[in-house]
């Protein structure tokens, strides 16, 4: 199983939808590759200071959000963006359903935790790294800066969506199991 963790980017905002994941224009490229330049390019928050190709998102393994996350139209493209991008955890107070199963089915872990424990996530200070142990579904963080004891939270999966993440997606999952 793959590891699960790694450092993390914050994007503070609810409902951010598929097309600033992965803006439209791009629907008509024929690899997934052709789609890692493009992740979050659209997104525009208010506070300003995101960089969608800044280092920070070239280093980012997870990314921790607000609620609704992947909202507007169910298209695989914004998972595969996340995907190649090397994201392999979103973490955020909800999600929109089929994209959270479609980034199930890609071996990518959606985890959902309480706002206070995003809000404890938030309040990390510095460059954050997270590590993800899908086995005692914890998530525990540890900011750069300000002398800040590591945040742990716990989340819970359902049975077959850690059976989805263990064989790194859907596909892989079939192979092993048909």
């Amino acid at each position: 199983m793959k590891e699960f963790g790694g450092p993390a980017v914050f994007i503070d905002r609810s409902d951010i939808n598929t097309d600033e994941i992965i803006p439209a224009r791009y629907l008509t490229e024929i690899s997934k590759q052709a789609l890692k330049a493009h992740l979050l390019e659209d997104l525009h928050l208010e506070a300003g200071g995101f960089d969608p190709h800044s280092e920070a998102m070239r280093q980012a393994r997870v990314l921790v959000t607000r609620s609704n996350f992947g909202c507007g139209s169910s298209r695989e493209h914004a998972v595969w963006a996340l995907e190649v991008n090397d994201i392999n955890v979103v973490i955020g107070e909800s999600f929109a359903r089929i994209f959270r199963q479609n980034m199930f089915n890609c071996g990518i872990m959606a985890i959902e935790l309480e706002p206070a424990d995003i809000e404890r996530l938030f309040s990390l200070q510095g460059e954050v790294v997270i590590t993800v142990d899908p086995e005692k579904e914890e998530v525990t963080a540890t900011g750069s800066a300000g002398n800040r004891e590591p945040v742990t939270c716990g989340f819970t999966l359902n049975p077959f969506d850690m059976k989805l993440v263990k064989a790194g997606g859907w596909l892989a999952y079939a192979d092993q199991n048909y």
